[in-house]
């Protein structure tokens, strides 16, 4: 059973956040900073963020999800739409240095705690807008989800692998991905204030964040004005790359240059092939790459997946069995470094979790405090903001279970 200090180590140590952020993009984001050392306080209403229904739960408010994504948090009930709920949040704002929403801005403007309403009690504090859209164009007060998103970003047409059928990922890779950007950015502007800058605005918006990620590698002919070409990868969009069937299970392989592919064909005794696909010629080989990478699977079923482990590592072939979302754990990287970690949750009791994944040397991550009931520390929060005992009292025992 892991067991950790109940404070940050990490470079972050010394930052608070406000959290207003609900779901995944928002929560992954804050988690992140709170993962580095930041002391992240998780603003709820007093029913709780919504994706403490979602997943497998063995108590109501507390499901798989939430508690993936609200580690080393503390989190405060408040009724923002309430004066005594709105007048807590506002006594906290001048001891952040970050706040973060995920709110339409509309709304949070409704709120009376748009940028300019929090600048004007802390000029000093970065506060961050994850929007599902840019605030200077036509969608911006349109609703936002992970389908949408992965449909308006080009992701869904790429389907699976170009095909005419749109499909969406099965993971929320708009929202994670976006969520990751504002981590990046919030920690940037820090960065900036650091060096003598000024608090500011940070706006990251879904759309135009997944177009940027998804474009990354498919601009193609899109990149030159003029061009007749159309956008996309033909790699990736014409196939050829397919997990394949061994005699016992699934495998990936990617033989990847000209010796990888020489080795391959020796080995299975089909050097006749290394002269079909003329892979000594790259432009030639890349101009094959499905017929390529049919040949391959047409083989593979010969032999085990174990068989052909031992074949690609002894040709440095990169490769892999084919692992389902139930046997990570055991996947001996996963275990040799130790991502998966049991341990102990005050209302839950024995959970398995990730740790932080990345590595500081001087400043160490780590899972200092599990996922927070709702409103866990509203009184403990609003003490250290200097609230007397009779108006955090007045907050009503709603908000403060």
């Amino acid at each position: 059973m892991t067991t950790h200090p109940s404070s940050p180590t990490g470079p972050l140590q010394g930052v608070r956040v406000l959290d207003l952020t609900a779901v995944v993009l928002g929560p992954l984001a804050t988690q992140t900073l709170a993962d580095y050392g930041a002391d992240v306080i998780k603003v709820e209403p007093p029913e709780g963020d919504m994706m403490r229904a979602n997943g497998i739960s063995q108590h109501p408010g507390m499901s798989s999800i939430f508690l993936a994504v609200n580690r080393n948090k503390r989190s405060i009930a408040l009724d923002l739409k309430t004066p005594e709920g709105l007048a807590a949040l506002q006594a906290l704002i001048p001891t952040a240095d970050v706040l973060v929403h995920n709110m339409r801005v509309a709304a949070i403007e409704r709120l009376a705690l748009g940028y300019a309403a929090v600048a004007a009690l802390n000029p000093g504090i970065v506060y961050c807008a994850a929007v599902g859209f840019g605030q200077d164009g036509p969608h911006r007060d349109k609703p936002a989800f992970d389908d949408i998103i992965q449909a308006g970003c080009g992701l869904a047409s790429l389907g699976a692998g170009g095909g005419d059928t749109p499909a969406y990922t099965a993971s929320l890779i708009a929202d994670k991905t976006t969520g990751l950007v504002v981590a990046n950015a919030v920690m940037a502007a820090l960065l900036h204030r650091s060096r003598g800058g000024p608090g500011q605005y940070v706006e990251v918006p879904m759309l135009e964040t997944m177009a940027a990620f998804v474009l990354a590698e498919h601009m193609g002919g899109l990149t030159f004005r003029g061009s007749d070409v159309k956008a996309g990868y033909p790699r990736l969009l014409e196939g050829g790359r397919q997990p394949s069937r061994t005699a016992d299970g699934w495998i990936s392989m990617l033989p990847y240059t000209e010796r990888h592919w020489a080795a391959f064909f020796m080995e299975v005794d089909r050097p006749d092939l290394a002269e079909k696909y003329a892979i000594r010629d790259r432009h030639e080989r890349n101009a094959q790459v499905r017929a390529l990478y049919a040949q391959l699977r047409a083989l593979t079923p010969l032999r085990s997946t174990a068989d052909w482990m031992a074949l690609c590592e002894r040709l440095d072939i990169p490769a892999t069995p084919i692992y389902t979302l139930d046997e990570l754990p055991e996947h001996p990287q996963l275990e040799a470094v130790g991502l998966f970690e049991d341990a102990e949750h005050p209302t839950e009791g024995p959970v398995r979790q990730l740790r932080p994944t990345t590595r500081f040397s001087a400043t160490p991550t780590r899972v200092y405090r599990q996922a927070p009931t709702i409103g866990q520390h509203t009184a403990e929060v609003l003490h250290e903001a200097g609230l007397a005992p009779e108006a955090i009292a007045a907050l009503g025992r709603t908000a403060l279970r």
